[in-house]
């Protein structure tokens, strides 16, 4: 996924003089056609990240469209005031890629996985955040992200990752996709969980349990009417992440609930990661299961809440 977002972001700066690129410690070989062919609008700047944000932002000021690429907890909790007081509040269409969201750096232990961030970012006004579910899903966001007004965060996987998006479906910022048509149950996922929750609803479908899933690969700003509009008929709302259960797409989904559907609150359960420092070390998936976060066992939970068991899944 961050190779197809790279070339993807390459292929821009070579139609629209605006697109820069910043990078900040990456392995060598990234983008060396970019760095080759448009080496003024090329920038490596080793391990400095919150310069890397005020950067892009004097550049943003000029006229520049910057694509900044990091690790996620770097670029995140490491340039926080940055991205806050140089990009948000001065709306710079600044475009924040982050390598490994979630689990995906679980050899690394609790300080690579940003497990934390979409929910700092969400507090952050006039910024988007984007998770995308597979690199095809990718080659469409990005182009999107070109014109967009104030700083957005584009949230990617580990790469390699199942593709299960579908161009037909379409694709357009702040909308969510409908991957299976609702029934008793709704799954809402985003990024690698909408796979996940995919699998789930087939595994459910064999049961004879209908169960539709949404794909919200836009997290802000959330599609509200995607989800309103799906609540008559569901008995059970399912938000999938992987992320902490505090501040993520869960909450999100619970806010708006709270807001303008409070009679369905009592059918949302939030599937994520717990409130906890990672104390193991392995693969994403490994972390994922750890944390019940795999199909089968989304699809377990799911089965024991509608028989009122709300039992928790190891």
């Amino acid at each position: 996924m961050r190779k197809t977002c790279l070339d993807v972001v390459y292929d821009l700066a070579k139609q629209d003089e605006r697109v820069v690129f910043i990078g900040s410690d990456l392995g060598a070989g990234t983008l060396d056609q970019f760095r080759d062919e448009m080496p003024d609008r090329f920038f490596m700047e080793g391990v400095s990240e919150q310069n890397l944000i005020g950067m892009a932002a004097g550049l943003a000021m000029e006229g520049f469209i910057p694509y900044v690429n990091t690790i996620a907890t770097f670029i995140t909790r490491r340039c926080y005031e940055q991205l806050a007081v140089d990009l948000c509040l001065h709306n710079l269409p600044v475009k924040l890629i982050a390598n490994g969201g979630g689990l995906v750096y679980a050899p690394l232990g609790p300080t690579h996985l940003a497990i934390e961030d979409m929910a700092i970012l969400r507090a952050l006004p006039r910024m988007s955040i984007f998770a995308p579910c597979d690199r095809e899903e990718m080659t469409r966001l990005v182009p999107q992200t070109l014109d967009m007004t104030g700083p957005c965060y584009i949230r990617l996987a580990k790469g390699g990752d199942e593709v299960v998006s579908e161009a037909e479906r379409g694709f357009e910022i702040g909308k969510a996709i409908q991957m299976r048509k609702p029934g008793k149950v709704l799954i809402i996922g985003t990024g690698i969980t909408t796979t996940r929750a995919l699998h789930a609803a087939e595994e459910l479908e064999g049961q004879g349990i209908d169960c539709g899933v949404l794909h919200m690969h836009t997290v802000k700003p959330l599609d509200e009417a995607a989800i309103l509009s799906q609540l008559d008929g569901v008995e059970l709302l399912v938000t999938v992440e992987e992320h902490t259960l505090v501040g993520g797409l869960g909450s999100a989904v619970g806010d708006l609930l709270l807001d303008k559907a409070p009679n369905a609150v009592s059918r949302l359960v939030h599937l994520g990661i717990p409130d906890i420092f990672a104390d193991k070390y392995g693969t994403q998936d490994e972390l994922l299961e750890y944390y019940g976060l795999q199909g089968f066992q989304i699809a377990q939970r799911i089965r024991d809440t509608l028989k009122g068991e709300g039992a928790q899944v190891a």
